[in-house]
């Protein structure tokens, strides 16, 4: 029994061998597979690729067969996000529905879309200085609102004096002087962060006073923590719109929640490529061309609305308007998340 034990030990060891270096000792075919079962499922193999995962039959072990795989692999994410933007822009509704009736291998998926899309604008705007470039001048920005509001008071006190000098009403001046100095007061509390160090009988609740306080404190801090987590459950924007979706079509039971998900997915994504393209603008100077995109997502969503579900002119215009009431809802949501999770972490 010790001698059939050891040679199945030998058999089984080379086996492994042959598994984890399968052309060892092979000067012929070294850095390539020849093998009769597949390699990820061990499905026999009867063409070029597994009939069961897909994967190829020969898989090779080199440098270049590496750097052939992720050439592939870029040119052809690249080939699908060539025919998938245009569709995106220009037919939204066209695309979802050909994706939603199956034709998945042409477009890129909507969740790869979307992190894609996540991705590209975080990273827009973080080098364009959209974030934490303009966040760590936040008191420079109170400072310079205290010194101008100085400035004017001062000089409204001049005109209260030169009227009353002269005999006339001052009592708007009054007012306006007052209202300055309550502005600078404000402005300074803010500043020192004692805002929110009222009494116990301030309005702002004693549990949410060291989380105002902290952000007023440390604004820098604050929005880097909002920032990380927004970019970390950004996700959350899906399943806060979709439910939208099912108040827009509450009678069609022909579309189901896995459609809803498509469209607002895809939908998404190009808002997501309008703030990258809008962060880049500003960056290159064209603040106004930038300010002429706000004008893009009331007619995408028409657009989207109306070939996706097949509607009426009036009927995706109305469901368009409804459509922008629930995103901006749903966007208030997601920035309450955001912001929660940030004050908290």
């Amino acid at each position: 029994m010790g001698e059939f034990e050891a040679i199945g030990d030998a058999v089984t060891g080379g086996l492994l061998a042959r598994a984890v270096e399968p052309d060892a000792g092979d000067a012929s075919s070294r850095g390539h597979t020849h093998e009769q079962s597949c390699l990820n499922c061990g499905t026999p193999l009867i063409g070029p690729f597994c009939s069961t995962c897909g994967q190829k039959a020969h898989v090779h072990r080199s440098v270049r067969a590496f750097f052939q795989d992720f050439l592939q692999n870029l040119f052809n994410f690249e080939g699908k996000i060539w025919r998938t933007l245009p569709m995106l822009a220009w037919h939204p509704g066209e695309m979802t529905r050909r994706y939603i009736a199956g034709e998945r291998a042409r477009f890129i998926s909507p969740i790869a879309l979307y992190l894609f899309t996540v991705f590209a604008m975080f990273a827009v705007l973080n080098l364009t200085g959209t974030f934490g470039g303009h966040g760590k001048n936040f008191r420079d920005g109170l400072r310079t609102d205290i010194a101008e509001s100085q400035a004017k008071l001062t000089k409204l006190q001049a005109d209260r004096a030169a009227a009353a000098a002269a005999g006339k009403d001052v009592a708007e001046i009054d007012r306006k002087i007052a209202n300055r100095k309550e502005d600078i007061a404000d402005n300074e509390k803010v500043l020192t962060g004692h805002a929110f160090s009222g009494t116990a009988d301030d309005e702002t609740p004693s549990w949410i006073r060291p989380f105002v306080e902290n952000a007023l404190n440390n604004p820098d801090v604050t929005s880097m923590k909002v920032q990380d987590a927004a970019s970390k459950y950004s996700w959350l924007l899906i399943p806060f719109s979709v439910p939208f979706m099912w108040l827009l079509f509450p009678f069609r039971r022909r579309y189901n929640t896995y459609d809803h998900t498509v469209f607002v997915t895809y939908s998404l994504s190009f808002m997501m490529l309008l703030v990258v393209a809008g962060g880049l603008l500003v960056a290159a100077g064209m603040p106004g061309m930038a300010s002429l995109l706000f004008f893009v997502p009331p007619v995408h969503m028409y657009r989207h609305l109306k070939q996706t579900y097949q509607l009426g002119r009036f009927s995706a215009v109305m469901r368009t308007m409804a459509l922008l009431t629930f995103a901006f809802i749903a966007a208030g949501l997601f920035l309450a998340a955001a912001v929660a999770i940030g004050a908290i972490a």
